[in-house]
């Protein structure tokens, strides 16, 4: 009897062994983007997470959890279970740039998440009401001197990119402007375009539609480089703002502790969404440029950007709330 319960068992542990491990996704995965619905973070998921969805044969959601610059829906993602089926696809705002602006997190970017890709990178443009008496950079820069104090730039939220890129602007030109930060990029362009506010920061896919419709003016980019979407926009350094770059990225993570093999599908599955010559003519149309950094090299990246954005703080002048 002994000898064959022993058998029975061996064969059991030997069915369990052999039994194919389950293939990933199941079910349903969840992208949670940390704004509202209409920015460029969320334009990016969806289009990411429409391509998922056909390869993997699997819904593949947007949940957008906004609140405290990017916070809330970045703690959600971090306490999530770490299977793969909740994911964050942020911007630098809660991955690379509030442990500087905040004193206290309930997360550690760099801790808390298993780093997947670099979804995105896209140029910051400087974007002006069209009833705004400044068609350049050293004319918005005039106005200001003019009335210290009474203009206003809006934002996505505290800790932004455009947020910061609005605060060195103020820095470096020597201005007094004041912030105005929205729950999110899309009601901040809202308002610009109602001219509530008079000018902005904003990402390039979200500010190209705006513009090609006559509802606000662009007249200069943020970046080291000029776009090649508008040739003729100088740079914030070359219209006379020295030492002047900032621009913004999108990254994909996993909740930290995410196995393995997970990863790997992960990893790869998105690494091959974003080579597609698709998925890249559609990036330009927007004037993204889809990411080529995944996975451990992801990470440090983050790490990078995080010491990066962290001197920016210090240079605008900003201190923890």
């Amino acid at each position: 009897m002994t000898r064959l319960l022993s058998a029975l068992a061996g064969l059991i542990a030997l069915a369990f062994t052999a039994a194919p491990a389950a293939a990933f996704p199941e079910r349903t995965v969840r992208i949670v983007v940390p704004f509202p619905a209409g920015g460029s973070n969320d334009v990016i998921a969806r289009i990411v997470a429409q391509r998922l969805s056909e390869i993997w044969k699997q819904p593949v959601v947007v949940e957008n959890r906004g609140g405290a610059g990017g916070n809330v829906g970045a703690e959600a993602v971090a306490r999530a279970d770490a299977d793969g089926y909740t994911l964050l696809l942020a911007a630098p705002g809660p991955l690379a740039i509030n442990p500087s602006l905040f004193q206290r997190l309930n997360f550690d970017p760099l801790k808390d998440f298993a780093p997947v890709a670099l979804a995105a990178s896209v140029p910051i443009v400087l974007a002006v009401n069209p009833q705004v008496r400044a068609g350049s950079v050293a004319e918005l820069i005039a106005l200001a001197r003019a009335e210290p104090g009474k203009l206003h730039f809006g934002s996505s939220g505290a800790g932004s990119t455009n947020h910061l890129a609005g605060e060195l602007f103020k820095s470096l030109a020597g201005i007094n402007i004041v912030h105005v930060p929205y729950r999110g990029a899309a009601p901040a362009m809202n308002d610009l375009v109602a001219g509530h506010i008079p000018f902005m920061f904003d990402n390039m896919p979200a500010v190209r539609p705006q513009v090609a419709g006559g509802k606000i003016r662009a007249i200069a980019v943020a970046g080291s480089a000029r776009s090649p979407l508008y040739p003729e926009l100088p740079t914030m350094a070359e219209a006379g703002v020295a030492g002047f770059e900032a621009s913004a990225w999108f990254g994909l993570v996993a909740p930290a502790a995410t196995p393995p093999a997970v990863m790997k599908v992960l990893i790869d599955t998105t690494a091959a969404v974003l080579k597609e010559p698709a998925i890249v003519a559609r990036f330009a149309e927007l004037g993204a440029e889809p990411g080529t950094v995944f996975g451990p090299a992801f990470g440090t990246y983050l790490k990078s950007e995080a010491d990066k954005w962290s001197g920016i703080v210090r240079a605008a002048g900003l201190t923890p709330q």
